[in-house]
């Protein structure tokens, strides 16, 4: 197995590309730490993944407030001792265009993607200094590395997710931690769901608008693609990687 007893904790672990992260590292031979906002929904994915026989916990938390980010870890290092891989993938999926985001847009959108991404990583690198090493693995989108219309907010949030990776990378290299970023296409999730929805448009017409004309592939991407790309990343698969943008998106952006 690819993480056999290693302890990892996902952030936003309570649906879409987290729950499939944990879920994939629990049948890899994980420990995983269920961390969401979302109490039931982090219960729920720990429920399923310990029924299945595999090893997970929950912890309900806003990555945001720095107590929260502390306590991930110290739940993780409370239950198993450590902590040997951290997946940011909590995000606000806030988009908004120029003319109509206010200071609480960009607070809302910047205070989830990258200041919990941050404070998270804080303390989980902390920890795996402690123990002598670690990966961590945040989850942008090709939003950071594209502008997308109608989507100041997010595209910049998750353009900022992309560099600090970089400069964690290079901060935590000497302590032989790696840091890399995953970098989603346009992914089938309940959170695009809502997106769409808050558009006006369904998933069909959004896949004929967006993904026909550009997309080397002509559809969403699933969860799971994504989930496992983050798990190459998390494992020893991917020793001699570090600083890297791993781009999952059908060629989207080729």
């Amino acid at each position: 197995m690819r993480l056999q007893n290693k302890v990892t904790v996902v952030t936003g672990g309570g649906s879409g590309i987290g729950r499939s992260t944990a879920e994939i590292f629990a049948r890899e031979g994980a420990r995983v730490l269920v961390a969401d906002l979302d109490s039931a929904r982090a219960t729920e994915v720990a429920a399923a993944i310990n029924g299945k026989g595999g090893a997970a916990d929950a912890v309900t938390a806003d990555v945001t407030d720095e107590s929260d980010a502390e306590r991930i870890t110290q739940r993780a290092v409370e239950r198993w001792g450590r902590v040997d891989v951290l997946v940011n993938n909590a995000a606000s999926f806030h988009h908004k265009r120029v003319e109509e985001a206010t200071r609480a847009d960009w607070e809302k959108v910047l205070s989830v993607n990258v200041i919990g991404t941050s404070l998270c990583s804080k303390y989980a690198a902390a920890a795996m200094r402690a123990r002598g090493g670690g990966t961590i693995v945040n989850v942008a989108s090709i939003n950071g590395l594209i502008a997308m219309p109608n989507w100041m907010t997010y595209n910049a949030s998750k353009a900022a997710v992309v560099e600090i990776s970089k400069s964690m990378a290079m901060d935590l290299a000497p302590f032989d931690i790696r840091v890399n970023c995953v970098c989603p296409g346009v992914t089938d999730t309940p959170a695009l769901a809502r997106a769409f929805e808050e558009l006006g448009i369904s998933a069909e017409e959004a896949r004929q608008a967006i993904i026909v004309p550009r997309g080397l592939i002509k559809r969403f991407g699933t969860a799971e693609e994504i989930a496992n790309a983050i798990l190459f990343l998390a494992s020893d698969e991917a020793s001699y990687v570090t600083g890297a943008t791993l781009v999952v998106d059908g060629g989207f952006t080729t």
